[in-house]
């Protein structure tokens, strides 16, 4: 008898194993890291942009510094409103910059997340945060991704971590909010980037043409439910 039921207590040991095993190979992790800024070799994966392509007079750069013994990735530059005279382009705004990531290879399926999470040390401006999917609710048959954004709010000389839930991302279309019930597909991310302009977004940032700088740590996707 006690032969079996040790041999009884060994299966029920081995199948809690494999049962917890399994669950956990289920269930992701509570949070899940997309981008952290600890290596130079993070600004290779970002691109710059701003209203220069444009005809602006705005700069912006992008490195990867060492702060204390670790490494940050600061985004800088200053924001301009004044226009090229020669510029080819009728431009009807100016004043913003940005840095994207270049194309995931394939999609990021965040489906099982709902929050994007970013560690900041900012000067109070209001940056914007945008995710971009594959393309299906506007340009069909164009090659331009569909934009998701939502407003961050980077406080002074203090690391923030700004949580943002996926739902609060707004569909955007060249700038412009799109007036329409529409879901953002989570399982379809091709890449994301952060912007600034000179116009302040939210009540109380810091706003107008000149300098900005933002120290970003990392970027993670959340699961807080």
């Amino acid at each position: 008898m006690s032969k079996l039921r040790a041999l009884w207590q060994a299966s029920v040991h081995s199948a809690k194993k494999a049962l917890a095993w399994n669950v956990e190979d289920w269930i992701p992790p509570t949070e899940k890291y997309i981008f952290s800024f600890n290596s130079k070799q993070e600004v290779k994966k970002w691109h710059l942009y701003s209203d220069s392509e444009y005809g602006g007079m705005s700069t912006a750069s992008l490195e990867i510094t060492e702060t204390g013994n670790e490494l940050r990735g600061i985004f800088s530059g200053k924001l301009s409103l004044d226009v090229n005279e020669n510029s080819k382009w009728n431009m009807n705004r100016s004043g913003f910059c940005g840095m994207r990531s270049k194309k995931f290879d394939g999609f990021i399926n965040l489906d099982l997340y709902d929050s994007i999470a970013l560690r900041l040390k900012g000067d109070g401006r209001c940056y914007i945060s945008t995710i971009y999917t594959e393309n299906w609710v506007n340009s069909p048959g164009q090659e331009e991704d569909n934009s998701w954004q939502a407003f961050v709010l980077a406080p002074k000389d203090d690391w923030y971590i700004a949580k943002i839930p996926l739902d609060r991302y707004l569909p955007t279309w060249r700038g412009n909010i799109i007036d329409a019930e529409m879901e953002m597909n989570p399982s379809r991310i091709v890449s994301m980037s952060l912007s600034v302009n000179a116009a302040a977004g939210v009540p109380g940032a810091r706003s107008g043409p000149g300098d900005f700088n933002l120290e970003i740590d990392w970027i993670k996707a959340l699961r807080t439910q």
